[in-house]
């Protein structure tokens, strides 16, 4: 611990030297959640402090996000969000370094938008920002027009960060017997396991559009099992899980436009080299592969001083199996209400998903308020219901916090 604030301050100090040739901003954060359930037990107590800084100079300009999660009774979490460059050209821009990288229109839905990982430490809970991790790569763009060529390349892979197997948003796996959970697979960094991007996005009069094209590495692990019988009985007595990820090829695209007084937004991408657990036991490591599409159609209308923004997403596997764990097709939608109020300094907001294939539901009011320039208290909850699906398992996790943020 004292090594790593001395680092900081070495880091830290010719900056402030130099202050004045830096664009620096940023805010500082305490997050306190508790339970509804268990007493009032916390959920989360968190003080975050966030950095960008950022300069320009003709052609050439850096960003660098270092950020700090600290935890009362834990060890200081200190991470690099951001750190790049730029080159400048009349017509071509390069960024080289730990990066995120946002596609697409969904709003809360990743389906093109999977060049950068994701943090599920807390699930969806975090705002988007933090869910997105940065990736060290380069990616290069070509304007012509209203037309943008665009080509990432990320030597090393990251996966997502899935919650700590001990906490509250570790997933339920539902299997038919005690497991062993192994570590999840590495993949080696090599040329070979680069992975690659593309996307040409256009603006027009009516229409905004990305097509976008990637060979990559699935993020998400599938869970390979390996069964266990008991010698005397022959039946099933333990499991061994052992998380992998696989290559996909994956293509889509996304679009957003303006209908009268609507505004009509879709998004979708064919996945080639999906994988999924089967109770079939000729598959070996009970899984099998699959093609899947995963898309939305959404709306977003203002009406009284209301922004409403309603989605419908589906997840569907090809030449479905009955032995596959999940549904051929899962569906899900959400809506979004948000107003401001006393001159925009207060802000009410209500986002929901709602699973329709378990009648699950993840309920997310929020309320806003700047108290003055910089200053913004946060109240909220996260109300989940059902008893299974992907929010319903989370039944018991209920939740209101507050959040305190001062930016600069």
């Amino acid at each position: 611990m004292r090594f790593k604030f001395a680092w900081l301050v070495l880091m830290f100090a010719p900056m402030i030297i130099i202050a004045q040739e830096l664009n620096l901003s940023g805010y500082a954060r305490n997050y306190t959640g508790a339970l509804l359930q268990s007493g009032g037990e916390y959920s989360i107590v968190q003080n975050t402090f966030n950095l960008n800084i950022e300069q320009s100079r003709g052609k050439v300009a850096f960003k660098a996000n270092p950020y700090i999660y600290q935890y009362p009774g834990q060890e200081m979490e200190f991470a690099l969000r951001e750190a790049y460059m730029d080159m400048l050209f009349a017509s071509i821009d390069v960024r080289i370094g730990k990066q995120q990288i946002i596609w697409g229109k969904a709003d809360g839905v990743f389906i093109t938008d999977i060049v950068s990982p994701k943090d599920l430490s807390e699930f969806l809970l975090r705002d988007f920002d933090e869910i997105r991790m940065g990736v060290t790569g380069v990616k290069f763009d070509y304007y012509k027009n209203d037309n943008t060529f665009e080509l990432v390349w990320l030597p090393a892979f990251s996966p997502t960060i899935m919650p700590a197997e001990d906490g509250l948003w570790f997933p339920r796996l539902n299997l038919a017997a005690p497991a062993t959970m192994n570590a999840t697979q590495e993949v080696t960094a090599s040329l070979e396991n680069s992975e690659v991007f593309a996307k040409f996005s256009g603006i027009r009069s009516a229409i905004d559009f990305e097509l976008m094209a990637g060979f990559a590495w699935d993020d998400d692990p599938t869970m390979h099992m390996t069964k266990h019988l008991d010698p005397q009985t022959m039946q099933l007595s333990s499991l061994t899980v052992n998380p992998e990820h696989h290559r996909l090829t994956l293509g889509g695209g996304s679009f957003s436009a303006t209908v009268g007084p609507l505004v009509l937004r879709g998004e979708g991408a064919f996945y080639s080299g999906k994988y999924f657990n089967s109770a079939d036991p000729k598959y070996s490591g009970a899984v099998v592969e699959k093609n899947y599409l995963h898309y939305l159609l959404g709306l977003d209308h203002t009406l009284w001083n209301w922004n409403l923004s309603g989605q419908f997403i589906q997840q569907a596997i090809m030449d479905y199996e009955d032995s596959i764990d999940q549904d051929a097709y899962e569906n899900t939608l959400t809506f979004l209400a948000r107003r401001d109020f006393l001159r925009e300094t207060l802000t009410l907001e209500l986002f929901s998903y709602v699973g329709l294939n378990n009648s699950d539901a993840l309920i997310r009011p929020r309320l806003f308020y700047d108290l003055s320039d910089g200053f913004e208290l946060q109240f909220g909850a996260n109300i989940f219901t059902g008893d299974t699906g992907s929010f319903g398992q989370y039944d018991e996790n209920d939740m209101v916090y507050a959040k305190v943020k001062y930016s600069f």
